[in-house]
Protein backbone atom coordinates (compact mmCIF):
# COMPACT_ATOMS: atom_id res chain seq x y z
CA UNK A 1 0.00 0.00 0.00
CA UNK A 2 1.59 3.49 -0.97
CA UNK A 3 1.21 6.70 1.18
CA UNK A 4 -0.90 8.67 -0.99
CA UNK A 5 -2.78 5.32 -0.20
CA UNK A 6 -2.54 5.60 3.62
CA UNK A 7 -3.13 9.07 3.89
CA UNK A 8 -6.45 8.95 2.34
CA UNK A 9 -7.14 6.03 4.69
CA UNK A 10 -6.78 8.19 7.60
CA UNK A 11 -8.81 11.09 6.49
CA UNK A 12 -11.24 8.81 5.64
CA UNK A 13 -11.23 6.90 8.93
CA UNK A 14 -11.89 10.30 11.08
CA UNK A 15 -14.41 10.84 9.02
CA UNK A 16 -16.23 7.79 9.34
CA UNK A 17 -15.29 7.44 13.42
CA UNK A 18 -18.60 7.77 15.79
CA UNK A 19 -17.76 7.36 19.26
CA UNK A 20 -20.91 8.84 21.08
CA UNK A 21 -24.52 9.93 20.34
CA UNK A 22 -26.40 12.08 22.68
CA UNK A 23 -29.19 10.84 24.97
CA UNK A 24 -32.64 12.46 24.23
CA UNK A 25 -31.78 12.57 20.33
CA UNK A 26 -33.39 9.99 19.30
CA UNK A 27 -30.88 7.37 19.90
CA UNK A 28 -31.43 5.61 22.94
CA UNK A 29 -27.95 3.82 23.61
CA UNK A 30 -26.94 6.45 25.47
CA UNK A 31 -23.03 6.92 25.24
CA UNK A 32 -22.34 4.33 23.15
CA UNK A 33 -19.25 1.84 22.97
CA UNK A 34 -19.43 1.37 19.40
CA UNK A 35 -15.85 2.38 17.23
CA UNK A 36 -16.92 2.39 13.80
CA UNK A 37 -20.09 3.15 11.89
CA UNK A 38 -21.55 5.32 9.24
CA UNK A 39 -21.42 9.03 9.43
CA UNK A 40 -24.87 9.62 11.02
CA UNK A 41 -24.06 13.15 11.06
CA UNK A 42 -22.65 13.56 7.94
CA UNK A 43 -23.29 17.41 7.17
CA UNK A 44 -26.45 17.90 5.03
CA UNK A 45 -28.17 21.31 3.23
CA UNK A 46 -31.45 21.97 5.02
CA UNK A 47 -34.01 24.48 4.75
CA UNK A 48 -37.06 24.90 7.37
CA UNK A 49 -39.33 27.34 9.28
CA UNK A 50 -38.18 29.39 12.20
CA UNK A 51 -40.08 27.57 15.03
CA UNK A 52 -41.95 29.48 16.96
CA UNK A 53 -41.05 28.46 20.65
CA UNK A 54 -40.67 31.04 23.63
CA UNK A 55 -37.33 31.84 24.88
CA UNK A 56 -36.71 30.57 28.37
CA UNK A 57 -34.38 32.54 30.60
CA UNK A 58 -30.77 31.30 31.50
CA UNK A 59 -31.14 31.87 34.97
CA UNK A 60 -33.49 30.28 37.88
CA UNK A 61 -33.05 29.90 41.56
CA UNK A 62 -31.69 33.03 42.35
CA UNK A 63 -32.43 35.07 45.39
CA UNK A 64 -32.90 38.35 43.29
CA UNK A 65 -35.43 37.22 40.85
CA UNK A 66 -36.46 40.99 39.96
CA UNK A 67 -32.56 41.04 38.40
CA UNK A 68 -33.11 37.45 36.66
CA UNK A 69 -37.01 37.72 35.36
CA UNK A 70 -37.91 41.33 35.12
CA UNK A 71 -41.51 42.13 34.51
CA UNK A 72 -40.65 45.12 32.82
CA UNK A 73 -37.01 46.69 32.06
CA UNK A 74 -36.91 48.78 34.80
CA UNK A 75 -33.49 47.26 36.61
CA UNK A 76 -31.36 49.68 38.69
CA UNK A 77 -27.38 49.72 38.93
CA UNK A 78 -27.77 49.44 42.46
CA UNK A 79 -30.44 46.03 42.40
CA UNK A 80 -27.37 44.99 40.23
CA UNK A 81 -24.79 45.29 42.48
CA UNK A 82 -26.46 44.04 44.96
CA UNK A 83 -26.82 40.87 43.07
CA UNK A 84 -24.40 37.75 44.80
CA UNK A 85 -22.13 36.88 41.94
CA UNK A 86 -22.29 32.98 43.28
CA UNK A 87 -25.60 33.07 43.07
CA UNK A 88 -26.10 33.82 39.72
CA UNK A 89 -27.06 30.49 37.68
CA UNK A 90 -28.32 29.47 34.31
CA UNK A 91 -30.95 27.91 33.30
CA UNK A 92 -30.84 23.51 33.11
CA UNK A 93 -30.32 23.25 29.88
CA UNK A 94 -26.61 24.71 30.26
CA UNK A 95 -26.52 21.63 32.09
CA UNK A 96 -24.61 23.64 35.11
CA UNK A 97 -24.21 22.56 38.59
CA UNK A 98 -25.24 24.44 41.86
CA UNK A 99 -23.53 27.14 42.91
CA UNK A 100 -22.27 25.58 46.34
CA UNK A 101 -20.65 22.62 44.47
CA UNK A 102 -17.98 25.30 43.33
CA UNK A 103 -14.59 26.07 45.19
CA UNK A 104 -14.83 28.43 47.47
CA UNK A 105 -13.04 31.61 45.80
CA UNK A 106 -14.93 34.45 46.90
CA UNK A 107 -11.97 36.89 46.12
CA UNK A 108 -13.19 39.94 43.92
CA UNK A 109 -13.65 39.88 40.31
CA UNK A 110 -9.90 41.36 38.90
CA UNK A 111 -10.94 43.11 35.71
CA UNK A 112 -8.44 44.05 33.62
CA UNK A 113 -8.17 48.13 32.91
CA UNK A 114 -6.54 47.83 30.06
CA UNK A 115 -4.67 44.71 27.93
CA UNK A 116 -0.92 44.85 27.32
CA UNK A 117 -0.74 45.36 23.77
CA UNK A 118 2.20 43.93 21.73
CA UNK A 119 3.58 45.71 19.16
CA UNK A 120 4.93 42.58 17.32
CA UNK A 121 1.94 40.49 17.75
CA UNK A 122 -0.34 43.51 16.74
CA UNK A 123 -3.79 43.06 16.37
CA UNK A 124 -3.66 43.46 12.79
CA UNK A 125 -4.01 40.07 10.66
CA UNK A 126 -6.50 40.14 8.26
CA UNK A 127 -8.99 36.87 8.36
CA UNK A 128 -12.18 38.21 7.03
CA UNK A 129 -11.82 37.70 3.33
CA UNK A 130 -9.73 34.28 3.49
CA UNK A 131 -11.71 33.11 0.84
CA UNK A 132 -11.83 35.93 -1.70
CA UNK A 133 -15.46 36.53 -1.06
CA UNK A 134 -15.64 40.62 -0.46
CA UNK A 135 -16.41 39.62 3.69
CA UNK A 136 -14.47 40.78 6.46
CA UNK A 137 -14.77 42.39 9.94
CA UNK A 138 -15.95 45.87 8.74
CA UNK A 139 -18.80 46.47 10.72
CA UNK A 140 -21.66 46.46 7.95
CA UNK A 141 -24.83 49.14 7.78
CA UNK A 142 -26.92 46.92 10.12
CA UNK A 143 -24.40 47.49 12.98
CA UNK A 144 -23.53 50.92 11.81
CA UNK A 145 -26.30 52.93 13.13
CA UNK A 146 -26.29 55.43 15.76
CA UNK A 147 -25.76 54.06 19.31
CA UNK A 148 -27.26 55.13 22.57
CA UNK A 149 -25.08 55.85 25.41
CA UNK A 150 -27.13 58.00 27.63
CA UNK A 151 -29.42 56.14 30.07
CA UNK A 152 -32.49 54.59 29.66
CA UNK A 153 -34.47 55.73 32.57
CA UNK A 154 -34.10 58.38 34.55
CA UNK A 155 -33.27 59.01 38.23
CA UNK A 156 -36.91 58.32 40.39
CA UNK A 157 -39.16 60.93 41.63
CA UNK A 158 -42.59 61.29 43.57
CA UNK A 159 -45.04 59.91 41.49
CA UNK A 160 -48.15 61.83 40.48
CA UNK A 161 -50.54 61.31 37.31
CA UNK A 162 -48.99 63.86 35.23
CA UNK A 163 -45.45 62.00 35.63
CA UNK A 164 -46.97 58.67 35.90
CA UNK A 165 -48.63 59.72 32.18
CA UNK A 166 -45.29 61.23 30.94
CA UNK A 167 -43.63 57.54 32.14
CA UNK A 168 -45.97 55.37 30.51
CA UNK A 169 -45.05 58.09 27.41
CA UNK A 170 -41.79 57.34 28.23
CA UNK A 171 -41.75 53.41 28.44
CA UNK A 172 -43.65 53.29 24.91
CA UNK A 173 -41.01 55.15 23.66
CA UNK A 174 -38.34 52.85 24.71
CA UNK A 175 -40.17 50.02 23.13
CA UNK A 176 -40.72 51.45 20.25
CA UNK A 177 -36.95 52.12 19.85
CA UNK A 178 -36.40 47.98 20.94
CA UNK A 179 -38.91 47.00 18.44
CA UNK A 180 -37.29 48.82 15.54
CA UNK A 181 -34.03 47.68 16.27
CA UNK A 182 -33.15 43.83 15.27
CA UNK A 183 -31.72 41.65 18.11
CA UNK A 184 -28.23 42.18 16.32
CA UNK A 185 -28.12 46.11 16.20
CA UNK A 186 -29.58 45.89 20.15
CA UNK A 187 -26.57 43.54 20.93
CA UNK A 188 -23.63 45.97 19.63
CA UNK A 189 -25.39 48.82 21.30
CA UNK A 190 -25.24 46.60 24.72
CA UNK A 191 -22.08 46.25 24.36
CA UNK A 192 -21.07 49.88 23.12
CA UNK A 193 -22.80 51.06 26.28
CA UNK A 194 -21.59 48.57 28.88
CA UNK A 195 -18.29 49.02 27.33
CA UNK A 196 -18.27 53.04 28.14
CA UNK A 197 -19.81 51.79 31.85
CA UNK A 198 -23.84 52.39 31.50
CA UNK A 199 -24.85 49.53 34.17
CA UNK A 200 -28.49 50.71 33.87
CA UNK A 201 -28.65 51.22 29.83
CA UNK A 202 -27.12 47.70 29.33
CA UNK A 203 -29.24 46.10 31.81
CA UNK A 204 -32.76 47.61 29.92
CA UNK A 205 -30.94 46.24 26.51
CA UNK A 206 -30.51 42.92 28.26
CA UNK A 207 -33.77 42.75 29.19
CA UNK A 208 -35.76 44.23 26.07
CA UNK A 209 -33.44 41.15 24.16
CA UNK A 210 -34.64 38.29 26.53
CA UNK A 211 -38.38 38.94 25.15
CA UNK A 212 -37.04 38.84 22.01
CA UNK A 213 -34.11 35.83 21.26
CA UNK A 214 -35.20 32.21 21.46
CA UNK A 215 -32.40 29.25 21.70
CA UNK A 216 -35.01 27.38 19.08
CA UNK A 217 -35.11 30.18 16.53
CA UNK A 218 -32.74 31.12 13.37
CA UNK A 219 -29.32 31.42 13.79
CA UNK A 220 -29.21 35.31 14.72
CA UNK A 221 -32.02 34.52 17.43
CA UNK A 222 -29.84 31.79 18.71
CA UNK A 223 -26.60 33.61 18.86
CA UNK A 224 -28.03 36.55 20.42
CA UNK A 225 -29.77 34.52 23.30
CA UNK A 226 -26.54 33.15 24.15
CA UNK A 227 -23.98 36.30 23.40
CA UNK A 228 -27.15 38.30 25.86
CA UNK A 229 -26.30 36.18 28.85
CA UNK A 230 -22.62 36.69 28.41
CA UNK A 231 -23.43 40.47 28.43
CA UNK A 232 -25.64 39.60 31.88
CA UNK A 233 -23.16 37.86 33.22
CA UNK A 234 -20.52 40.40 32.87
CA UNK A 235 -22.87 43.13 33.97
CA UNK A 236 -23.76 40.93 37.26
CA UNK A 237 -19.81 40.47 37.59
CA UNK A 238 -20.25 36.35 37.91
CA UNK A 239 -19.00 35.52 34.45
CA UNK A 240 -15.96 33.69 36.31
CA UNK A 241 -18.65 31.66 38.34
CA UNK A 242 -21.12 31.11 35.41
CA UNK A 243 -18.05 29.57 33.17
CA UNK A 244 -16.46 27.88 36.04
CA UNK A 245 -20.33 26.13 36.65
CA UNK A 246 -20.34 25.06 33.22
CA UNK A 247 -17.34 23.49 32.93
CA UNK A 248 -17.36 21.93 36.21
CA UNK A 249 -20.29 19.98 36.43
CA UNK A 250 -20.19 16.81 38.07
CA UNK A 251 -19.49 14.56 36.24
CA UNK A 252 -19.32 16.50 32.80
CA UNK A 253 -21.77 13.63 31.74
CA UNK A 254 -21.76 11.73 28.98
CA UNK A 255 -24.33 13.90 26.45
CA UNK A 256 -20.91 16.67 27.66
CA UNK A 257 -19.17 14.56 26.20
CA UNK A 258 -21.44 13.56 23.46
CA UNK A 259 -21.77 17.20 22.44
CA UNK A 260 -18.27 17.29 21.65
CA UNK A 261 -17.97 14.28 19.56
CA UNK A 262 -21.12 15.62 17.41
CA UNK A 263 -20.02 19.38 17.23
CA UNK A 264 -16.67 18.15 15.31
CA UNK A 265 -18.82 15.47 13.13
CA UNK A 266 -22.00 18.10 11.84
CA UNK A 267 -19.35 21.31 11.66
CA UNK A 268 -16.87 19.78 9.50
CA UNK A 269 -14.62 22.42 9.74
CA UNK A 270 -13.50 21.19 13.24
CA UNK A 271 -13.57 17.74 11.89
CA UNK A 272 -11.24 19.17 9.06
CA UNK A 273 -8.77 20.31 11.29
CA UNK A 274 -8.31 16.67 13.12
CA UNK A 275 -7.99 15.38 9.64
CA UNK A 276 -5.09 17.80 8.50
CA UNK A 277 -3.06 16.99 11.70
CA UNK A 278 -3.65 13.13 11.62
CA UNK A 279 -2.41 13.13 7.41
CA UNK A 280 0.26 15.29 8.51
CA UNK A 281 1.45 12.74 11.17
CA UNK A 282 0.77 9.86 9.02
CA UNK A 283 3.23 11.17 6.56
CA UNK A 284 5.89 12.30 9.35
CA UNK A 285 5.63 7.95 10.23
CA UNK A 286 7.04 7.14 7.19
CA UNK A 287 10.15 4.85 7.74
CA UNK A 288 9.89 5.43 11.25
CA UNK A 289 10.35 1.62 13.38
CA UNK A 290 8.84 3.44 16.95
CA UNK A 291 7.02 6.64 17.33
CA UNK A 292 6.56 8.66 20.14
CA UNK A 293 3.15 11.24 20.40
CA UNK A 294 2.57 13.38 23.24
CA UNK A 295 -0.85 15.69 23.42
CA UNK A 296 -1.84 18.14 25.71
CA UNK A 297 -5.24 17.53 25.69
CA UNK A 298 -6.37 14.46 24.00
CA UNK A 299 -10.01 15.53 25.26
CA UNK A 300 -12.13 11.77 24.73
CA UNK A 301 -9.40 10.34 22.56
CA UNK A 302 -11.24 10.12 18.98
CA UNK A 303 -8.65 11.66 16.84
CA UNK A 304 -6.42 8.55 18.30
CA UNK A 305 -9.06 5.95 17.74
CA UNK A 306 -8.78 6.88 13.52
CA UNK A 307 -5.08 7.64 13.79
CA UNK A 308 -4.31 3.97 15.13
CA UNK A 309 -6.99 2.51 12.46
CA UNK A 310 -5.26 4.50 9.66
CA UNK A 311 -2.06 2.99 11.37
CA UNK A 312 -2.89 -0.48 11.21
CA UNK A 313 -3.38 -0.19 7.27
CA UNK A 314 -0.12 1.07 6.74
CA UNK A 315 1.83 -0.97 4.42
CA UNK A 316 4.17 -3.39 6.30
CA UNK A 317 4.90 -4.11 9.79
CA UNK A 318 2.95 -0.87 11.43
CA UNK A 319 5.56 1.11 13.72
CA UNK A 320 5.01 0.90 17.50
CA UNK A 321 3.14 4.04 18.67
CA UNK A 322 3.47 5.21 22.13
CA UNK A 323 0.93 7.56 23.40
CA UNK A 324 1.66 10.76 26.09
CA UNK A 325 -1.37 12.39 27.34
CA UNK A 326 -0.94 15.15 29.97
CA UNK A 327 -4.05 14.84 32.59
CA UNK A 328 -4.61 18.63 33.83
CA UNK A 329 -6.80 18.47 36.77
CA UNK A 330 -9.13 20.78 34.93
CA UNK A 331 -9.62 18.86 32.10
CA UNK A 332 -13.02 17.27 31.49
CA UNK A 333 -11.26 13.30 31.40
CA UNK A 334 -9.87 14.23 34.93
CA UNK A 335 -13.84 15.01 35.85
CA UNK A 336 -14.85 11.96 34.02
CA UNK A 337 -12.44 9.56 35.82
CA UNK A 338 -8.94 10.69 34.01
CA UNK A 339 -7.24 9.69 30.82
CA UNK A 340 -6.17 6.46 32.13
CA UNK A 341 -10.10 5.23 31.05
CA UNK A 342 -9.38 7.04 27.73
CA UNK A 343 -5.63 4.79 27.40
CA UNK A 344 -7.48 2.17 28.06
CA UNK A 345 -10.08 2.24 25.16
CA UNK A 346 -7.25 3.09 23.09
CA UNK A 347 -5.26 0.05 23.89
CA UNK A 348 -7.99 -2.23 23.21
CA UNK A 349 -8.77 -0.78 20.04
CA UNK A 350 -5.06 -1.19 19.07
CA UNK A 351 -5.12 -4.88 20.31
CA UNK A 352 -8.24 -5.64 18.30
CA UNK A 353 -5.72 -4.08 15.17
CA UNK A 354 -3.28 -5.81 15.79
CA UNK A 355 -0.94 -2.07 16.44
CA UNK A 356 1.90 -2.29 18.93
CA UNK A 357 0.24 0.24 21.54
CA UNK A 358 1.15 1.51 24.85
CA UNK A 359 -0.15 4.66 26.74
CA UNK A 360 1.10 7.11 29.37
CA UNK A 361 -0.55 9.90 31.25
CA UNK A 362 1.04 12.70 32.74
CA UNK A 363 -0.96 13.87 35.98
CA UNK A 364 0.20 17.96 35.82
CA UNK A 365 -1.01 20.99 34.88
CA UNK A 366 -0.11 21.97 31.47
CA UNK A 367 2.13 24.82 32.82
CA UNK A 368 3.95 22.47 35.07
CA UNK A 369 4.82 19.96 32.28
CA UNK A 370 9.21 19.55 32.27
CA UNK A 371 10.93 17.26 29.66
CA UNK A 372 11.80 14.98 32.35
CA UNK A 373 8.65 14.27 33.05
CA UNK A 374 7.25 13.11 29.05
CA UNK A 375 9.61 10.03 29.09
CA UNK A 376 11.51 10.92 25.63
CA UNK A 377 13.57 7.63 24.85
CA UNK A 378 15.93 7.47 22.09
CA UNK A 379 15.41 6.15 18.82
CA UNK A 380 11.88 7.34 18.63
CA UNK A 381 10.41 9.74 16.35
CA UNK A 382 8.68 12.35 18.38
CA UNK A 383 5.39 13.97 17.50
CA UNK A 384 3.59 17.25 19.52
CA UNK A 385 0.13 17.68 18.62
CA UNK A 386 -1.89 20.50 19.69
CA UNK A 387 -5.29 20.21 18.68
CA UNK A 388 -7.57 23.22 20.18
CA UNK A 389 -5.24 23.63 23.11
CA UNK A 390 -3.19 26.02 23.12
CA UNK A 391 -5.63 29.06 23.32
CA UNK A 392 -6.46 27.69 26.90
CA UNK A 393 -2.82 29.26 28.20
CA UNK A 394 -2.39 32.36 29.24
CA UNK A 395 0.36 34.60 27.40
CA UNK A 396 1.87 38.04 28.07
CA UNK A 397 -1.40 40.15 28.07
CA UNK A 398 -2.61 38.25 31.17
CA UNK A 399 0.75 37.58 33.00
CA UNK A 400 4.61 38.15 32.52
CA UNK A 401 5.28 34.48 32.96
CA UNK A 402 3.97 34.11 29.70
CA UNK A 403 2.84 30.38 29.70
CA UNK A 404 1.69 30.12 25.97
CA UNK A 405 5.36 30.59 24.45
CA UNK A 406 6.77 28.84 27.50
CA UNK A 407 5.04 25.56 26.16
CA UNK A 408 6.45 26.29 23.06
CA UNK A 409 10.03 26.70 23.80
CA UNK A 410 9.76 23.54 26.15
CA UNK A 411 8.61 22.03 23.22
CA UNK A 412 11.32 22.69 20.90
CA UNK A 413 13.79 21.70 23.58
CA UNK A 414 12.67 18.04 23.23
CA UNK A 415 13.36 18.10 19.24
CA UNK A 416 10.25 17.06 17.53
CA UNK A 417 10.15 15.55 14.43
CA UNK A 418 6.70 17.44 13.82
CA UNK A 419 4.49 19.90 15.65
CA UNK A 420 1.21 20.36 14.66
CA UNK A 421 -1.48 23.03 15.67
CA UNK A 422 -4.96 23.07 15.12
CA UNK A 423 -7.43 26.31 16.30
CA UNK A 424 -10.11 28.32 15.56
CA UNK A 425 -9.33 31.15 13.26
CA UNK A 426 -10.35 34.33 15.25
CA UNK A 427 -8.81 36.84 17.83
CA UNK A 428 -10.06 36.97 21.29
CA UNK A 429 -7.14 37.26 23.12
CA UNK A 430 -6.17 40.88 23.40
CA UNK A 431 -8.54 42.50 21.77
CA UNK A 432 -10.34 44.90 24.58
CA UNK A 433 -13.86 44.20 25.21
CA UNK A 434 -15.74 46.28 22.28
CA UNK A 435 -14.08 45.10 19.00
CA UNK A 436 -13.80 40.98 20.87
CA UNK A 437 -17.52 40.81 20.90
CA UNK A 438 -18.07 42.05 17.76
CA UNK A 439 -15.55 39.19 16.32
CA UNK A 440 -17.05 36.60 18.63
CA UNK A 441 -20.13 37.81 17.08
CA UNK A 442 -19.21 37.53 13.85
CA UNK A 443 -17.43 34.21 14.42
CA UNK A 444 -19.93 32.35 16.64
CA UNK A 445 -22.53 33.61 13.70
CA UNK A 446 -21.39 31.76 11.05
CA UNK A 447 -20.99 28.92 13.48
CA UNK A 448 -24.41 28.52 14.09
CA UNK A 449 -25.63 29.44 10.43
CA UNK A 450 -23.13 26.19 9.42
CA UNK A 451 -25.03 24.29 12.30
CA UNK A 452 -28.80 25.39 10.93
CA UNK A 453 -27.93 23.59 7.30
CA UNK A 454 -26.59 20.77 9.00
CA UNK A 455 -29.02 19.27 11.50
CA UNK A 456 -32.99 20.25 11.53
CA UNK A 457 -34.01 23.31 13.92
CA UNK A 458 -35.34 21.04 15.97
CA UNK A 459 -32.72 18.54 16.55
CA UNK A 460 -31.58 17.26 19.82
CA UNK A 461 -28.06 17.39 18.76
CA UNK A 462 -28.05 20.77 17.70
CA UNK A 463 -29.02 22.47 20.94
CA UNK A 464 -26.99 20.41 22.87
CA UNK A 465 -24.10 21.53 20.78
CA UNK A 466 -24.99 25.04 21.31
CA UNK A 467 -25.59 24.90 25.13
CA UNK A 468 -22.58 22.39 25.80
CA UNK A 469 -20.17 23.23 23.58
CA UNK A 470 -20.33 26.34 22.08
CA UNK A 471 -22.34 28.65 25.20
CA UNK A 472 -19.60 28.28 27.62
CA UNK A 473 -17.23 29.84 25.47
CA UNK A 474 -19.40 32.82 24.58
CA UNK A 475 -20.13 33.57 28.31
CA UNK A 476 -16.36 33.28 29.22
CA UNK A 477 -15.55 35.56 26.08
CA UNK A 478 -17.98 38.08 26.94
CA UNK A 479 -18.34 38.39 30.66
CA UNK A 480 -14.48 37.42 31.30
CA UNK A 481 -11.44 39.42 31.72
CA UNK A 482 -7.94 38.90 33.03
CA UNK A 483 -6.71 35.93 34.49
CA UNK A 484 -10.42 34.50 34.07
CA UNK A 485 -10.65 34.54 30.42
CA UNK A 486 -10.09 31.39 29.52
CA UNK A 487 -10.73 31.20 26.16
CA UNK A 488 -8.12 33.10 24.67
CA UNK A 489 -7.92 32.61 20.95
CA UNK A 490 -5.68 33.81 18.38
CA UNK A 491 -5.58 34.31 14.14
CA UNK A 492 -3.19 32.27 12.18
CA UNK A 493 -0.82 35.12 11.80
CA UNK A 494 -0.14 35.14 15.68
CA UNK A 495 0.21 31.35 16.03
CA UNK A 496 2.60 31.98 13.22
CA UNK A 497 4.63 34.56 14.51
CA UNK A 498 4.83 32.66 18.06
CA UNK A 499 5.90 29.65 16.33
CA UNK A 500 8.35 30.95 14.38
CA UNK A 501 9.85 33.35 17.79
CA UNK A 502 10.08 29.43 19.79
CA UNK A 503 12.16 28.32 16.99
CA UNK A 504 9.74 26.56 14.69
CA UNK A 505 9.70 26.53 10.47
CA UNK A 506 6.36 25.75 8.91
CA UNK A 507 6.50 22.81 7.40
CA UNK A 508 3.56 23.00 4.50
CA UNK A 509 0.62 20.46 4.46
CA UNK A 510 1.83 17.52 1.62
CA UNK A 511 -0.60 17.54 -1.79
CA UNK A 512 -1.62 14.18 -0.74
CA UNK A 513 -3.50 15.51 2.33
CA UNK A 514 -4.86 18.32 0.99
CA UNK A 515 -6.44 16.40 -2.28
CA UNK A 516 -7.89 14.30 0.10
CA UNK A 517 -9.40 16.57 2.24
CA UNK A 518 -10.40 18.62 -0.83
CA UNK A 519 -12.43 15.43 -1.61
CA UNK A 520 -14.01 15.00 1.42
CA UNK A 521 -15.29 18.49 1.08
CA UNK A 522 -17.22 18.20 -2.33
CA UNK A 523 -19.43 15.55 -0.31
CA UNK A 524 -20.60 17.99 2.13
CA UNK A 525 -22.65 20.93 1.27
CA UNK A 526 -20.69 23.15 -1.24
CA UNK A 527 -20.63 25.94 1.24
CA UNK A 528 -17.75 24.48 3.05
CA UNK A 529 -14.49 26.06 2.03
CA UNK A 530 -10.47 25.24 2.36
CA UNK A 531 -7.83 27.26 1.21
CA UNK A 532 -3.76 26.93 1.63
CA UNK A 533 -2.16 30.07 3.45
CA UNK A 534 1.34 30.08 4.04
CA UNK A 535 1.68 26.68 4.49
CA UNK A 536 -1.37 26.20 6.32
CA UNK A 537 -4.68 24.99 5.69
CA UNK A 538 -7.89 27.35 6.59
CA UNK A 539 -11.22 25.71 6.78
CA UNK A 540 -14.39 27.97 7.02
CA UNK A 541 -18.02 28.43 5.71
CA UNK A 542 -18.43 30.72 2.56
CA UNK A 543 -16.60 33.84 3.13
CA UNK A 544 -15.44 33.13 7.12
CA UNK A 545 -12.52 31.26 8.07
CA UNK A 546 -13.33 29.17 11.29
CA UNK A 547 -10.52 26.42 11.81
CA UNK A 548 -6.98 26.63 10.99
CA UNK A 549 -4.17 24.04 11.11
CA UNK A 550 -0.67 23.85 10.56
CA UNK A 551 2.30 21.87 10.99
CA UNK A 552 5.72 22.47 12.45
CA UNK A 553 9.47 21.25 12.46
Amino acid sequence: MSLVTSTETAITACRNTKLYSVQGSGDSSGLSTQMFGSDKHKPRCITDSYSSKSYEKFFVGSPSEELMHPSSSDVSESSIRQQDVSSYQPRDYLEVQSADTLDDDTDKMKLMLQELERDLLGDNDDVGDMFGTGLNMEIDGEWSGPVRTEPIHEPPKESSSSESNLSSISSNKEASHFSSRTPKQMLIECAAVLAEGNIEGASAIINALRQLVSIHGDPPQRIAAYMVEGLAARVAASGKYLYKALRCKEPPSSDRLAAMQILFEVCPCFKFGFMAANGAIIEAFKDEKRVHIIDFDINQGSQYITLIQSIAKLPGKPPHLRLTGVDDPDSVQRLNGGLQIIGLRLEKLAEVLGVSFEFQAVASRTSLVTPSMLDCRPGEALVVNFAFQLHHMPDESVSTINQRDQLLRMVKSLNPKLVTVVEQDVNTNTSPFFPRFIEAYSYYSTVFESLDVTLPRESQDRMNVERQCLARDIVNIVACEGEERIERYEVAGKWRARMTMAGFTSCPMSPNVIDMIRKLIREYCDRYKLKEDLGALHFGWEGKSLIVASAWR
